[in-house]
């Protein structure tokens, strides 16, 4: 039987497996119940598993016949800190966390491979390292495990990583969706405390208020990105808190703003951050009042190869068709950790539509949404994405 077949063949295995972990979600670092039942879910497979030292990570190794390369399967296991509402009956049963964002999929669909892999050892030119990833959301827990060694996990380095990642919208069911180069944005943070003397409302000129200084800082900012930013390497920064006084005739002493700056290059990314807190200075020195700046650098923009992205592609194509494969005309607003492996090696990165058949993905409900659905039908599809990838990439030539 063929890797897809195989696949085929486990989907109730696989979609039973999907609701266990979605009944119970986890966020961060630290998923004592998900790493628990992902280690039940390899057990008897002939992997070489460690554990994170900080994390609860789980590393796998699969050994191939030698020779070939060595390539790194990534799925991420966390959910979100958002209280589900999607009515179905395997929902979450952990009050205000849920699977929104599908990693629960991604957590499933790299077992399925583990299990495919296992079963198509004999092809299986070098080692795999199945990556099972805490803390993506927000947590930054790629960057943990490639410094606690999982891309040297199998004693080499790997030569190529891969991950995959489920929509609840946008993309049809079933339809795969890569790009070269940038594929998803930076995401970083801007933290502004403004500090003047507060004062009556009715006499502005006896105090330094601090809100006419927030307000024009905020106004500065978005002018500045259109005029000092190629429109072609785009930069979107919007503030989602703001907050000052407790009156509505008294001027308060301090007001604060928080923001979310998205960049899909490194020297945007770097020039955003010097240009912010000049301008930022600036404005402050204009209303005589001082300023607190906080500029948190997160996730990289997550940047795929040229080469291997076209690897992945043909693999799309031989297993389903080019019609269930599309190339972005544009990076993706949204970031990931993965970008932290694609930053030390070469690899790719695939969306998969996941929307349930009858829903519209154009006005579906988008993930981290607490009624974003994920079809189970796209399991199967997805570990055998992710095993053919491997079993290609590691081939060797006679």
């Amino acid at each position: 039987m063929s890797v897809h077949e195989d696949a085929l063949a486990m989907r109730d295995d696989l979609i039973a497996l999907r609701h266990e972990f979605h009944r119970e979600p986890e966020v961060g670092l630290r998923l004592p119940r998900t790493q628990e039942r992902v280690l039940a879910a390899l057990e008897g497979l002939p992997l070489e598993i460690t554990t994170g030292r900080d994390v609860s990570s789980v590393t796998a190794v699969l050994r191939g016949g030698g020779g070939g390369s060595t390539v790194l399967l990534r799925g991420d296991m966390d959910g979100l800190p958002v209280r589900e509402r999607t009515g179905l009956d395997f929902a979450s049963q952990t009050g205000d966390t849920m699977h929104a964002c599908g990693h629960d999929l991604h957590t499933t669909m790299l077992i399925g491979a583990a299990r495919l892999l296992c079963a198509h050892r004999d092809r299986l030119g070098g080692d795999v390292v199945l990556m099972f990833q805490p803390g993506e959301e927000g947590y930054d827990g790629a960057r943990i495990m490639v410094e606690e060694g999982v891309l040297e996990a199998s004693g080499r380095r790997v030569d190529a990583a891969y991950g995959l990642h489920v929509f609840s919208s946008d993309a049809p069911q079933g339809r795969f969706v890569t790009r070269p180069g940038t594929m998803l944005s930076a995401s970083d943070e801007l933290h502004v405390s403004v500090h003047g003397s507060g004062g009556h409302g009715s006499a502005p000129h006896r105090t330094q208020d601090p809100v006419a200084a927030i307000s024009e800082m905020i106004t500065s900012l978005q002018t500045m990105v259109t005029r000092q930013f190629d429109m072609f390497d785009p930069v979107v920064l919007s503030v989602g808190t703001l907050r000052a006084g407790n009156a509505v005739n008294v001027i308060p002493e301090s007001a604060t703003f928080g923001a979310t700056v998205r960049t899909f290059s490194p020297e945007s990314r770097e020039r955003m951050r010097e240009r912010s807190e000049a301008v930022l200075r600036a404005v402050a020195a204009a209303h005589r009042v001082d300023v607190e700046i906080e500029y948190r650098q997160g996730y990289p923009p997550t940047r795929t190869d040229v080469e291997e992205t076209a690897f992945v592609d043909r693999t799309i194509h031989e297993l389903f068709g080019a019609e269930r494969h599309q190339t972005l005309p544009n990076p993706l607003s949204g970031s990931e950790d993965f970008s932290r492996v694609l930053d030390e090696v070469p690899g790719g990165f695939v969306g998969l539509g996941a929307v349930p058949d009858g829903i519209d993905p154009d006005t579906a409900d988008y993930n981290h949404s607490p009624t974003a659905l994920f079809d189970d039908a796209v399991l199967a599809d997805g570990a055998t994405l992710y095993a053919e990838l491997a079993l290609t990439r590691t081939h060797v030539e006679n």
